[in-house]
């Protein structure tokens, strides 16, 4: 979910790792990472060897559909390992100190099946007595950064492990602040098609992300794989999106 042009070769090492570890416990696996399938259609493969999927997906479209092998640890601040959340931002001029601050203004969402793009910032929302007014989805967290410090929008809540990416290679950061956190839900977690064990992948991707290279690893941000229980991921669903005033 985090492949960018400037971790591919981190991604493709962790890959290689995880590939001969599978195939060592018996378990097919394709040569190289595909980065070319819709995320959307590369978890409904029913062939599929290894996906990263989001929360918010995960539970609306897939649950029956893919079997959880554990959650990505990306040493989130704040967050128990396998957790992540989202942070809140707005441009360096604005007065708001707190999101309630930002309650009627505009709010860029990537899309409305991203748990840390609309999901947890709307139910953060909603348990603070309002909902955020939404421009039209932007497609990206980089999009919604752009909105924000272009002024196209007010506020956005951007994956955490996300921001710390952009934060070291989007200039347009520098124009932003952050002024809150969303509450922590699952960070993204692996899976693979339904109906597996999902040990034996568990454990090829443990001993891949401990066998990265220290550059690798950096590169990644990635510290682990966390077995989260089902009941982890049973969060209830974001209000619908409200329109974003003229």
């Amino acid at each position: 979910m985090y492949a960018r042009a400037s971790n591919r070769a981190a991604h493709d090492a962790l890959w290689a790792l995880i590939r001969d570890g599978l195939r060592a416990r018996g378990v097919s696996a394709c040569d190289q990472l595909d980065y070319d399938t819709d995320h959307m259609d590369g978890w409904a493969r029913p062939d599929l060897v290894l996906g990263q999927i989001c929360n918010l997906p995960y539970r609306a479209l897939f649950k029956t559909k893919v079997t959880v092998i554990g959650a990505a640890d990306y040493g989130v601040a704040g967050c128990p390992p396998g957790y992540y959340r989202s942070v809140f931002v707005v441009r360096n001029d604005c007065t708001a100190t707190t999101p309630q601050d930002m309650a009627t203004l505009r709010f860029a969402f990537s899309e409305p099946l991203s748990q840390s793009g609309f999901g947890a910032p709307q139910l953060w929302a909603q348990a603070h007595g309002f909902q955020f007014q939404c421009i039209p989805k932007t497609g990206s967290h980089q999009s919604s950064i752009a909105a924000v410090a272009e002024g196209r929008a007010d506020i956005a809540a951007i994956d955490a492990h996300t921001w710390r990416i952009e934060q070291a290679e989007n200039p347009q950061t520098a124009e932003l602040k952050m002024i809150g956190h969303t509450d922590v839900t699952p960070g993204m977690s692996f899976i693979t098609r339904r109906a597996q064990d999902p040990v034996p992948y568990f454990d090829a991707i443990a001993a891949a992300i401990a066998a990265l290279t220290v550059q690798d690893a950096s590169t990644l941000g990635l510290k682990g794989i966390i077995a989260l229980p089902q009941t982890a991921y049973d969060l209830p669903f974001p209000p619908k999106q409200a329109a974003a005033p003229l």
